[in-house]
């Protein structure tokens, strides 16, 4: 059945809109992320399940208060972490420990809780695990657990009906908050994919179906797993992923079956595919972007790379493309090496599986010969780069926070490109991905002032 199958032309724009909303935020609820949003996806409820189930293989959890995309993940990474913030800020593993063991504190008999209780029931269960632990004389230790109740609160997990989590910051012998506990919410924020406590290795939660379905089923996987990567990363290439996931991205099925149910615009190369999203508002990372130190020295090393490749007189090594299994292999091993021994659940009929799961989930790696070669930029000319540019616009163009850190704004906007997938950092340098020639007419986009704050930015219209 085609997507939107049962949405009227006339209707089209607003169902794109509550797809775009239930796959740009984590939990949608009567007041997050705005009034209203959710009157706007639940009148698409029916449709959007069905869709997201079999173009994505997602699933659509929605009900009169709340609504939830339980996502099934190919591979793990960072930015999967982007939904567990404080004011911008990620959380750390100590943050991320304290979320996990609070959420399992709630008991569905209990309505309400306070903060004290919540801290109570935290500690020891966090003395028990070394190297996190909990002391409420260690300022540090409450400022995690204040961020993490915040985040609840934010979510509707918890609702605050007294007192302030500040003030037991503050003084936790005289200060305490009272909140109203919504275990549907909680309920939904953690959905692993399978029991934790059954896992032997992170690749457990990664979906298989791709590699353990039965032959008839291996295009459909396949077709899912294309539209997944489209959907979570910004550019899709060929040479990265696997070679029936490939076969997927040049038939102009699931490209197609996206761009209907997003509103996005397909853009295809030789080197891969991408969804365009020219409004902005369905990425977390927009770019190039008015504003912001980072995007703009982001932009402006963009320039300085191209006149290097263009640049006859410079000779740029290339290698190989790494490919995303590689990758992942990699950071499933780093992952793999914290685990714990003690605490797994091993006596399940269904626990044989798991323990090979990391083999099974990721298929072999492709041969290195389908692999393009890419230039590669060194590290050391990539400081020229930035020199260059403090040089060239002055230092004080590049805000408060960076003008006296040329290698730390440097470090930021390479870290910015790479999550973009223009660039891939490498040992000794970057690799300059296929992608990044979309933006190498943007080398006259330069500082310009921006009102009374003397912030810059660049314009982009400007551009060749």
């Amino acid at each position: 059945m085609p997507v939107a199958a049962s949405v009227p032309a006339s209707d089209l724009g607003a169902y794109q809109q509550a797809a775009r909303l239930v796959l740009t935020h984590d939990l949608i609820t009567a007041s997050r992320p705005r009034p209203g949003a959710l009157e706007a996806v639940l009148r698409w409820a029916d449709q959007l399940t069905a869709d997201l189930r079999d173009v994505l293989g997602y699933v659509l959890i929605a009900t009169t208060r709340q609504v939830r995309l339980i996502r099934r993940l190919d591979v793990l990474d960072d930015t999967q972490t982007t939904i567990f913030a404080k004011n911008g800020r990620p959380f750390d593993r100590r943050r991320l420990a304290y979320l996990c063991l609070i959420l399992a504190s709630f008991q569905r008999s209990r309505v309400e809780v306070s903060l004290a209780d919540l801290v109570r029931a935290l500690t020891p269960q966090a003395n028990a695990i070394d190297g996190l632990a909990f002391d409420a004389t260690v300022t540090a230790h409450k400022a995690a657990v204040v961020d993490v109740v915040d985040w609840l609160v934010e979510r509707g997990a918890l609702r605050l009906s007294d007192g302030s989590a500040e003030s037991w910051a503050q003084d936790s012998e005289r200060g305490d908050a009272l909140y109203d506990i919504d275990h549907d919410i909680a309920s939904a924020l953690f959905r692993p994919a399978r029991p934790v406590q059954h896992l032997t290795s992170a690749a457990g939660l990664l979906d298989a179906t791709l590699v353990s379905a039965k032959a008839r089923a291996q295009r459909e996987a396949a077709a899912q797993q294309a539209a997944r990567a489209l959907i979570e990363y910004p550019v899709v290439y060929f040479a990265q992923v696997q070679p029936e996931v490939t076969e997927a991205l040049r038939t102009s099925a699931v490209a197609d079956n996206l761009a209907r149910l997003t509103g996005l615009a397909i853009e295809r190369r030789a080197e891969g595919v991408l969804l365009a999203d020219s409004s902005g508002r369905f990425t977390d990372k927009p770019f190039p972007g008015r504003g912001g130190a980072v995007n703009r020295a982001a932009g402006l090393l963009l320039a300085k790379i191209a006149d290097a490749i263009e640049d006859r007189s410079t000779h740029l090594a290339a290698l190989p493309l790494p490919s995303d299994t590689d990758d992942q292999r990699e950071l499933l091993a780093k992952i793999d090496s914290a685990l714990p021994t003690s605490g797994i659940v091993r006596e399940l009929a269904w626990v044989a599986p798991i323990d090979s799961q990391a083999e099974r989930s990721l298929p072999p790696a492709a041969p290195a010969p389908s692999a393009p070669d890419v230039p590669l930029v060194e590290a050391s000319t990539l400081g020229q780069m930035i020199d260059e540019l403090f040089d060239e616009l002055g230092a004080a163009s590049f805000t408060i926070t960076w003008q006296h850190d040329p290698r730390g704004l440097l470090e930021a906007a390479v870290g910015l490109l790479s999550d973009l997938r223009l660039l891939r950092r490498v040992p000794g340098g970057v690799l300059v991905l296929p992608a990044a020639a979309r933006f190498r007419n943007i080398k006259l986009a330069l500082p310009i002032s921006q009102g009374a704050d003397s912030q810059l930015a660049l314009d982009f219209s400007a551009a060749e």
